[in-house]
């Protein structure tokens, strides 16, 4: 039952629109693309939350989120060599493992693309208003967060993700010229920070180093736990393997891309934490008991509202900001703020463009309605479901917070990265002679431990996340039963007329889902 209605390679390849793409891209590109896609939200938003979960300990949270990251990316990535299609996992898994193990990643998809965006915008609204709040207009506490963070509504999450969907809705054309200014605006902005917080740092800020362990299953604190989270800061590296097709010796060029822009990114990450945690601390705030209070919980939101941790590290929204405000460089911490505000954007425009690419795959091939893939006459944009994605992304960021959103996406992410680990190894059983662009060194010990490495993190995200991930799941799968089962196109009759309406193209700010 879990391996029918395989969907042969040939078949998707056949599917999806044909196009040949120049094979320009060396390691340094890649590398390039990689460091762009991942340094954003993640680093600039996540550092407090991860101090919550780890205190000074998130620094090896960094370096377990990367290592697990590189294990999957080079398995991604010979998938995404053999197949360059658009639907990301969710293509892979139905060309390799079957229709329902398919849908199941496609539905796990809309947490990490559209849950994403939402923790994007939550983050995006905390340095906004920490600027507003410098210049002293700053929103009522009700406006700046959701119901559980203490606030009611978070206002400006819920405005961008709504302004971004606009503008997918009208569309526009790439601009690569403005995604290289932002990512070197992204790249100076964290040198700017390491160059003053590192020298500012004190051995006493780092003690207790693990004051709350390594964790435990389904905790969600600990160092595991804090790896869990951090994991969204890494999220993104797929550009990298999915400009596969563009890559010139693939073999060699794309390890030394994915690689190479994890352990650059790892490096500044670790330096932004030593920085951090070193300036001005980030032990954990806990409760009677003494256990950690849990990050985003009106517990934590209580504590952070005292005076005596009006300034702490793990209760700001805008850390980085944050740390040099504190350390007198106010001027400095806005412009970093600036330099968030104007990046974050072209992030959730991307996530939300992600999701909608997945949708569409889905709806083309007959598990999602067709009408969810019709094409604008005017601006050649799947605005139905753009616009029904944008709505549920606004409502995310505006309800929940940062930290609870990136680990629900975080679950999703995961999952799918297990299913194209396990599809590598089945394929190169099932298929050992197919054509492999790209293939992944010793692909045994590689996706076996890239599997376990991404259930180790799994079971570390928090008891309430995981059983969301379970109950998102189940709905998914009624929701298959209910429509998908009966019209996939897979099945003999439900095949679409030929119309050669091919996907949409893609919009401004190439640079692929970005954490």
């Amino acid at each position: 039952m879990l391996f029918w209605r395989v969907k042969p390679l040939e078949k998707i390849l056949a599917t999806a629109e044909k196009k040949a793409l120049t094979r320009q891209l060396g390691a340094f590109q890649l590398t390039m693309l990689g460091i762009g896609a991942v340094i954003g939200t993640g680093i600039f938003v996540l550092t407090a939350e991860a101090g919550q979960k780890a205190g000074p300990g998130l620094m090896i949270a960094f370096v377990i989120a990367a290592i697990v990251c590189a294990l999957a990316a080079l398995a991604y990535a010979e998938l995404a060599a053999m197949v360059p299609v658009a639907g990301s996992a969710y293509t892979y898994t139905y060309g390799v493992l079957g229709e329902l193990l398919a849908w199941i990643v496609g539905w796990a998809l809309v947490l990490e693309y559209a849950v994403a965006a939402g923790a994007v915008a939550v983050g995006w609204s905390g340095y906004m208003n920490g600027l507003l709040d410098s210049a002293g207009y700053g929103l009522p506490m009700a406006m700046k967060a959701g119901p559980q963070a203490g606030g009611v509504f978070n206002l400006l999450a819920c405005g961008i993700a709504l302004l971004i969907t606009g503008l997918l809705v009208l569309g526009t054309s790439k601009s690569a010229w403005v995604n290289a200014v932002l990512v070197t605006l992204k790249i100076i902005a964290l040198i700017t920070f390491i160059a003053i917080a590192v020298p500012a740092s004190q051995d006493s800020n780092f003690q207790p180093f693990l004051p709350t362990g390594w964790g435990s299953p389904m905790g969600g604190v600990g160092v595991l736990g804090a790896a869990a989270s951090i994991f969204f800061a890494y999220v993104g590296f797929d550009a990298v393997s999915t400009a596969a097709e563009e890559t010139r010796n693939p073999n060699r060029n794309i390890p030394i891309g994915l690689i190479g822009s994890l352990v650059i990114c790892t490096i500044f990450y670790m330096l932004v934490g030593y920085g951090a945690v070193g300036s001005m601390g980030a032990q954990p705030l806990f409760d009677a008991t003494g256990a950690a209070l849990a990050p985003g919980s009106k517990e934590f939101a209580a504590a952070c509202a005292l005076p005596q941790h009006a300034q702490a590290l793990v209760c700001s929204h805008e850390p980085l900001a944050h740390v040099l405000r504190v350390l007198g460089w106010s001027k400095v911490g806005n412009a970093i703020g600036i330099v968030a505000a104007l990046a974050l954007p072209t992030v959730i425009l991307m996530m939300i463009y992600g999701q909608t690419r997945i949708f569409f795959t889905m709806s083309r091939d007959g598990l999602l309605p067709a009408r969810l893939s019709k094409v604008h006459p005017r601006f050649h944009t799947p605005h139905i479901i753009t616009m029904i994605t944008g709505v549920f992304v606004a409502l995310f960021g505006a309800m929940f917070p940062v930290g609870m959103l990136a680990d629900i996406s975080n679950s999703g992410t995961l999952f799918a990265f297990i299913m194209v680990a396990l599809g590598v190894l089945i394929l190169r059983v099932k298929q050992p002679n197919r054509p492999r662009p790209f293939r992944t060194p010793f692909a045994w010990p590689i996706c076996i431990l890239a599997i376990a490495g991404c259930l180790l993190l799994f079971v570390n995200l928090s008891g309430y996340t995981i059983a969301l991930f379970f109950i998102w799941a189940a709905i998914g799968l009624v929701v298959y039963y209910l429509y998908g089962y009966r019209r996939s196109h897979m099945i003999p009759g439900n095949e679409p007329a030929e119309d050669g309406e091919g996907m949409p193209p893609e919009p401004v700010f190439h640079e692929g889902p970005q954490a």
